[in-house]
């Protein structure tokens, strides 16, 4: 059942999710100090694309707590609008209601 679920979220939205992901990762690793958050950017990227299946363990302490800052007033609001869209956009049939449910897992992820 998750290869089907990945299959059907990456044609309906995980392709521009997780190419979005990669794009920001790339813009973070332009500094040395966006690095780390970049990285994590990337691994974002891979839960973007293939979401069903996977499982994400959160460890966060002050430092991710700052980055989450910096990251959500950088980038975070136009990702996050851009995911919503995309799950509307799944809302229109049936199928992609379980790909809403996923989209908005995901949107409530931090870095």
């Amino acid at each position: 059942m998750s290869i089907l679920g990945n299959i059907l979220w990456f044609i309906c939205g995980g392709l521009l999710s997780g190419l979005s992901w990669v794009l920001a990762g790339c813009l973070w690793c332009i500094s040395i100090i966006g690095i780390p958050i970049g990285l994590q950017c990337f691994k974002f990227a891979g839960l973007a694309f293939f979401p069903f299946g996977k499982e994400v363990v959160y460890d966060g302490g002050a430092v991710s707590l700052i980055a989450n800052i910096i990251w959500l007033i950088v980038s975070g609001m136009p990702m996050a609008v851009g995911n919503a869209v995309a799950g509307l956009i799944c809302c229109i049939t049936i199928i992609g209601i379980p790909l809403l449910i996923s989209n908005r897992i995901k949107n409530n992820l931090k870095i």
